[in-house]
């Protein structure tokens, strides 16, 4: 089961597109701060400056933008590629504005982070990584710029080349290090969300599953009234055409097959009827009984100890989400056991516990901690066992949503505890509507 979802699972690789309206949204942002900072420093500081080439090249930018909105819709999302190439170009626009106004000595240059940002957040590792390298090349370039920083015409305004190393030296740093964090913060975002989104389809099967039967009753209860009609037709045509050479044997074949509709209607209304009790609400034992069943005839002994007896055993909802994280925790250490796993169910007033051991290798110790995390394959594998990643995450996930704590440990093996409030198992509809 856990591999199968690993594998069937569409969103372990996949990769967010950027949204074309976002990114034009950010470049009006950059154009109209660029024009106010320029007119600012041209006619109020009244500094001097190269003004027409700054102006062709934040009206180059507005044009740009302005075609981007014009020719593609407001939902549009950018290939890896195309991203790329805008995100270079305004890196390059932004370079080439900042060195017409002093290089690295201007206070904006540490601007040019911003576009390496958006990348590691929302981009492929080999573009955003290319993209980088640009932006250091461009911030290289920045240091040797021939244009002094605008200031007062009475006064000299020089910077050292120790200093201009070392802003360098601080905007490299800067975009290093904010690019490693939004990649690193972004990509387990993505992740989770992804590993979620299949949780959330595991979740919605197992809950389909469980509703078939009341489905089943409800088409015997739509399907008896037509039904009826026909086999009163199906007898009075027998009446009257029964000893007809021609349609009598007909006749009588569609009557017989509608009795045989009706007992299968009658027999699906009764299974369900007399099983309604069972499927909505399980005492704990045949819950775990419905968890272990499937999973006793792969050539491990499973053994289910009931330390606190049946007498008293508290008795919830039939949880979709329960029964399906238990049996995915019992088949990972049927999985990985060598001859022996032993569930334990204990219960007092208060808890509900239940521990699942197996007597495998145990878990790996340096990365015991991340167990649950989506896509981490947490133990060796046997040759013929399957991984501990997605599958069991969505486990801890379901379990979690129900109210339970769970416990990852070694013991003579792995050993996994979930414990429950009692209160919450016994809860009825709250219960499973927490899932």
């Amino acid at each position: 089961m856990t591999d199968a979802v690993e594998r069937q699972s569409p969103y372990h690789h996949t990769s967010r597109r950027l949204r074309l309206q976002t990114l034009i949204w950010l470049r009006w942002l950059a154009v109209g701060g660029q024009t106010l900072t320029v007119l600012i420093v041209a006619s109020w500081l009244k500094f001097p400056l190269p003004l027409l080439p700054c102006i062709l090249l934040i009206a180059a930018l507005a044009a740009v933008n302005a075609y981007l909105t014009l020719r593609y819709p407001a939902t549009y999302r950018l290939e890896p590629p195309a991203a790329f190439a805008l995100l270079g170009l305004d890196l390059l626009q932004l370079s080439a504005l900042l060195s017409l106004t002093g290089g690295l000595a201007n206070p904006f240059a540490p601007l040019v982070c911003v576009p390496v940002i958006i990348s590691f957040a929302s981009q492929p590792l080999r573009y955003s990584i290319a993209l980088i390298l640009f932006a250091m090349m461009a911030t290289t370039v920045m240091a040797f710029s021939p244009y002094p920083l605008p200031w007062y015409t009475d006064r000299e305004m020089s910077v050292h080349v120790v200093l201009q190393l070392g802003v360098w030296s601080a905007i490299v740093s800067t975009m290093a290090f904010a690019a490693f964090y939004v990649h690193r913060v972004s990509n387990e975002a993505r992740q989770l969300s992804d590993a979620l989104a299949a949780t959330e389809l595991v979740l919605q099967r197992e809950q389909h599953l469980s509703q078939l039967d009341g489905l089943a009753a409800a088409a015997a209860h739509e399907l008896g009234t037509p039904l009826a009609t026909i086999s009163v037709v199906a007898k009075e045509m027998e009446r009257e055409l029964g000893q007809d050479e021609r349609f009598g044997e007909d006749v009588q074949l569609l009557r017989s097959q509608s009795e045989r509709c009706r007992d299968i209607l009658r027999r699906l209304t009764t299974l369900s009827s007399g099983n309604e009790a069972h499927m909505r609400r399980l005492p704990l034992s045949s819950l775990m009984e419905e968890v272990i069943a499937p999973h006793r005839e792969f050539g491990i002994q499973l053994e289910l100890v009931e330390k606190g007896g049946r007498a008293g055993e508290p008795v919830g909802s039939r949880n979709p989400g329960i029964l399906y994280g238990l049996g995915n925790l019992i088949e990972n250490a049927v999985d990985y056991a060598r001859s022996k796993v032993t569930v334990t169910v204990e219960h007092t007033a208060q808890e509900v516990i239940v521990t699942i051991e197996d007597d495998g290798e145990g878990y790996a110790p340096d990365i015991l901690d991340r167990i649950g995390e989506p896509y981490v394959t947490s133990r060796p594998r046997h040759a013929t066992a399957g991984g501990l990643g997605l599958g069991l995450f969505i486990a801890k996930t379901l379990l979690e949503r129900s109210g339970a704590r769970l416990t990852f440990e070694n013991h003579q093996g792995a050993r996994v505890k979930i414990l429950w409030p009692r209160a919450l198992m016994e809860g009825g509809e709250r219960s499973a509507d927490a899932i």
